[in-house]
């Protein structure tokens, strides 16, 4: 099967840099009725609560209503009600990396990670529940594979079997939530599971997606009536149909996408390695290349209160489209921070950009746009 992608940011280089920190504890396999296992520690034990944890490594970060919460290394989550200059330690059910988050409104939020792990929180990102992990997920797998065609049912229940016994060693890399209840959790080896009552149960959806080598999908994002996949190799798929089946578009890259952006206006960016970035302004039909004037690969992006776009750099670059993301350049006027791995960015509540990386959290102010 393909590895992940080394040079991935948030989705893959961070994420590996902290694997060690989420590894399965020693000893723990024994043989189950799917073939599975009991539990490693790090999905049963809670994260440690340590002032540590403000100094920790993070992979994601999103507003809640007025509050940001991040998340990254060894379940650690963060939140903060002064616009990022202090924070606090959530409670938090696992202690495994997490790599992704987002918030439907100043309460209800998801996080996904390591180890098949999805979260949920009800008040903001002060405490979480653990809705599904690895182990369940690859039960729901191998019990789907028992419906599908009979044409297509001894792939099927080989690849789920394959599944539950590696145990829950595959992450979910992104997710994406139109409303309390309907999202998509994704991530290695074509993962993607669907809710449709806000996380209480899961469906393994992968079979309508039209990606046959089983590539990783990296993000996820919807605009208007259609939603898009991102993934490694250049993969790029698009439902009109509300997610019920997921088509090819032809890429204009072969590297890996980590994310996508969907600007309020309809346009998407689909962001990658090296510096690499395309836009499109018809829903993916076709791709204009993007020239962000950066080489080490784009992590993470965001849309801010104003329209403008932004992304982050393995490189610590910071960049910004006031244009729907036809073009990003690095503002001279910012007080960017030192070069060093960055994962992902959110917007404060007092405009400033908050970016979440290998050395924790800061703040960055941009310059205000031109009127």
């Amino acid at each position: 099967m393909n590895k992940l992608n080394p040079h991935a940011a948030r989705h893959a280089a961070l994420a590996a840099l902290f694997a060690a920190s989420s590894a399965l504890a020693p000893g723990a396999w024994a043989e189950g009725a799917v073939g599975a296992a009991v539990a490693p520690a790090a999905l049963i034990q809670p994260a440690l609560v340590t002032p540590k944890a403000l100094n920790a490594a993070m992979l994601a970060i999103a507003a809640a209503g007025q509050r940001l919460v991040a998340a990254g290394e060894r379940g650690t989550i963060l939140y903060s009600d002064d616009a990022g200059a202090s924070w606090r330690q959530a409670s938090v059910p696992v202690g495994v990396s997490l790599t992704a988050l987002q918030f439907i409104d100043a309460r209800h939020g998801w996080a996904v990670g390591h180890q098949g792990v999805v979260l949920h929180s009800a008040d903001g990102g002060a405490t979480w529940s653990k809705q599904l992990d690895g182990i369940q997920a690859a039960a729901l797998v191998l019990k789907a594979a028992a419906e599908v065609t009979p044409q297509d049912l001894e792939r099927a229940l080989a690849d789920a079997r394959h599944l539950v016994a590696d145990g829950p060693d595959k992450p979910f890399l992104d997710l994406h939530f139109a409303n309390a209840r309907n999202g998509y959790v994704l991530g290695a080896y074509n993962l993607l599971f669907k809710t449709d009552d806000g996380g209480a149960t899961w469906q393994p959806w992968q079979q309508h997606v039209a990606n046959p080598k089983g590539l990783h999908l990296y993000g996820m994002r919807g605009t208007g009536d259609a939603l898009y996949l991102a993934g490694e190799q250049g993969l790029l798929l698009r439902s009109i149909d509300q997610g019920g089946s997921f088509s090819a578009l032809a890429s204009p890259y072969k590297g890996s996408y980590f994310g996508l952006l969907a600007a309020r206006g309809g346009a998407l960016v689909a962001f990658g390695l090296r510096g690499n970035a395309y836009w499109s302004g018809d829903q993916g039909a076709s791709w204009s290349k993007v020239d962000t004037r950066v080489q080490a690969s784009l992590a993470g992006g965001a849309e801010l209160a104003d329209g403008t776009l932004v992304l982050v750099s393995q490189g610590g670059d910071v960049l910004l489209s006031r244009d729907q993301g036809r073009s990003f350049a690095a503002q001279s006027g910012a007080a960017l921070p030192p070069a060093l791995p960055l994962a992902a960015v959110a917007q404060a509540r007092d405009g400033a950009l908050v970016v979440a990386g290998l050395r924790g959290l800061r703040r960055v102010a941009v310059p205000a746009s031109p009127r």
